[in-house]
This record gives C-alpha cells, sequence and structure tokens, in this order.
C-alpha cells in the first residue's frame, strides 16, 4: 500500500514563510496613554448690560460684535484695563464698561481687600469671592449717583472705590457724590431751599448728608479754628474763635 503523497517544495517554503512572519510579530500590548489631553477652551466672563460695549473680566473692552461668541472673551489688540473716561481721583467713569476694565486693574482695587467686603449691608449677606463681581456690582450706579429720582448728579456715575468702613464712606466717594451738584454755603438761620431758590436752583436734601463731614465741610467753609464732633444736635460742627470757652454763665 502506497503512503501518502509528500507535499510540494514550493508549498512548504511557504508555510515557513508564513510561520517565521507570525513569530515576528511583537505581542500585543493593551492599555491607555495617559499623556494626551483635550485642551481645556479659554472661557470669559463679560458685562452684558451694554448695547454697544462689553467688558470681560480679563481687562479688555470691545464692541458687542467683536466678542468672541463662543468663548466671550474680547479681542486682546486693545488697552487692558483702559479708564478711558474716567477720574483717576475720584474712580469714577463716564461708561459702565470702561470702570469695569479700570476697577480690575490690580493697581486700583486690591483683591485682599475686595474679598474682605460684603456685597450688601444685612448681616447675613456675604462676602465677594472674586474682583470681577466686586466690579461689576460697584460699577452699576446707585440711588446715591441720582438727583430728583429721574437724573444722574454728573455724567461720571459709575464709581469703583473700595469702601473703607462699616459705613461705606470715604472722602472720594463724598466728592464723587457730589458731582453735578452747586454747593452754596448759606447764612445762619436760612434753609437750604431758599438759599438754592435765591440762586434759580433747587435744594437737593439727599446730598446733605453727603456734606455732612468735616472733611468735606472744610474745602467749603473756613473752618479756621477746625472741624471737630462733639455734643450737640448740629454736628459736625465749626469751632469759631468767638465761641465762649465755657458753658457757665
Amino acid at each position: 500500500m502506497a503512503g501518502p503523497r509528500p507535499l510540494p517544495r514550493r508549498i512548504l517554503r511557504l508555510a515557513a514563510s508564513i510561520a517565521v512572519a507570525f513569530a515576528c510579530l511583537p505581542t500585543p500590548v493593551s492599555g491607555i496613554r495617559k499623556d494626551i489631553g483635550f485642551i481645556e477652551p479659554i472661557m470669559c466672563r463679560s458685562t452684558v448690560q451694554g448695547r454697544h460695549l462689553i467688558s470681560d473680566d480679563n481687562g479688555y473692552v470691545c464692541s458687542a460684535l467683536s466678542i468672541n461668541p463662543w468663548s466671550h472673551c474680547c479681542p486682546t489688540m486693545g488697552d487692558r484695563f483702559s479708564c478711558q473716561g474716567c477720574k483717576h481721583d475720584l474712580q469714577c467713569c463716564n461708561s459702565y464698561e470702561y470702570c469695569v476694565s479700570c476697577c480690575l486693574n490690580p493697581s486700583k482695587t486690591k483683591k485682599e481687600d475686595v474679598l474682605k467686603l460684603k456685597v450688601a449691608k444685612p448681616v447675613t449677606a456675604g462676602t465677594y469671592t472674586n474682583v470681577f463681581d466686586f466690579c461689576t456690582g460697584r460699577c452699576r450706579h446707585s440711588s446715591a449717583s441720582v438727583v430728583h429720582e429721574n437724573a444722574y448728579a454728573s455724567d461720571f456715575h459709575h464709581c469703583f472705590s473700595v469702601q473703607q468702613n462699616s459705613s461705606g464712606s470715604t472722602e472720594a466717594i463724598s466728592v464723587a457724590k457730589l458731582l453735578g451738584i452747586n454747593v452754596v454755603v448759606g447764612r445762619p438761620g436760612e434753609s437750604c431751599s431758599l438759599v438754592c431758590k435765591v440762586r434759580g436752583q433747587s435744594c437737593v436734601p439727599s446730598r446733605l448728608s453727603v456734606l455732612n463731614k468735616c472733611e468735606i465741610l472744610q474745602k467749603y467753609m473756613r473752618c479756621k479754628s477746625g472741624c471737630f464732633r462733639s455734643l450737640g444736635p448740629d454736628q459736625p460742627a465749626e469751632v469759631v474763635v468767638e465761641a465762649p470757652t465755657s458753658l457757665e454763665g
């Protein structure tokens, strides 16, 4: 009985080549590379109340049409922390967006001071968590910038001064509240309404409390002997030379 027929030499060579080829393949390795990740997109917070201008939290101001619709960031080609239309001594501006931009400048608003400030007057109110929230809140005009409840006291009614005490008053803030107000010194016994009426103007009672501070009174009155808080209903008061040194007799 005849045995199996041997395979042709060509087929044997092909089989050997395939075996060698498979033997040379590297062992498959399974795993996930950890050094590859997606770049997080840069996002900005920005003001939303202006029809023409927008300020982002990086301190740039741009037109509403030029802001990036995806990131909400302004182009970085313009000036950063621009104070265009602002009075540096009063820290007040005639534009809300430039007020926010100027306020964001670290040289004008210290983060450590802002984080200590309360968002509102009630005891339960929290403090600001970042400078942008402070600037967007402070730069909005308030009742202090309005006269007769329907007009601004001045074109520079967007202010960002950091409050320094519990009453929220500093000399700069007081001066800012008097912008657009004509301060006139009347004679003893004359009322505010009478003094202003004689000059063809009207009294603004809401500003009397702003005037009633020594640092403000001394700008409009001589106060040669100084201005001090003492006892009595009319305080503060000017110390006049002819005032009696003793209340007796």
